[in-house]
């Protein structure tokens, strides 16, 4: 049986960012059984990261949390907004109004294109998250600059297989929060009902 996980070594899968480019296994599968989420592995093949949620696809609460449980962000759709909009925040957020969203996520439609794009707000830092293509394959973050800051696409395996729609390959770029990076991932996948 083929292994999920990337093959390249990595240096400390616990480091927040690297100096070297991350690659990191996505699985849109729960741990949990009979509820939505997804388990991040980096490549050696260990969990990182996972997403439980407990309510319906598409929940307007979710919690980003290391293999231990400890909440990482919590992740908020806010209310009455007509396209969506998500908020982000860095641990488990207690619903304190003068808490703010480490960052934020605003959905567009681009109609000429007949795809999505996400605009991610964090303090004066403005990303993209842009769908590479119209069968929804995979998404790339993107800075101001256009710079690609990660990259999502179908995992593929050394011998060119390309593995179920579940199975993904998440790419970081060096010097980059891989957990941040994960949360907007989960955003985009609740975007797309995912999760």
């Amino acid at each position: 049986m083929a292994k999920v996980h990337p093959q390249a070594s990595v240096s400390d899968p616990c480091s927040m960012g690297s100096a070297g480019r991350e690659t990191f296994t996505i699985w849109m599968k729960s741990l949990v059984c009979h509820t939505n989420g997804c388990t991040v592995f980096d490549s050696e093949g260990e969990i990182v990261y996972r997403v439980e949620n407990y309510d319906s696809r598409g929940s307007s609460e979710v919690h980003l949390m290391d293999l231990r449980g400890k909440v990482l962000f919590t992740i908020l759709k806010k209310k009455l907004q007509l396209l969506g909009r998500w908020n982000g925040y860095r641990g488990n957020f207690t619903g304190t109004k003068k808490e703010k969203p480490c960052f934020q996520v605003k959905k567009y439609w681009r109609i000429l294109r007949r795809d999505l794009a996400c605009q991610v707000t964090m303090g004066l830092n403005k990303y993209w998250i842009v769908s590479l293509g119209r069968n929804k394959q995979g998404f790339k973050i993107v800075n101001m600059a256009g710079d690609i800051v990660a990259e999502v696409k179908r995992k593929q395996l050394s011998s060119g297989m390309v593995l179920g729609d579940d199975v993904l390959t998440l790419e970081v770029e060096p010097y980059i929060d891989h957990s941040l990076i994960v949360a907007l991932v989960t955003v985009y996948g609740l975007i797309n009902k995912r999760l």
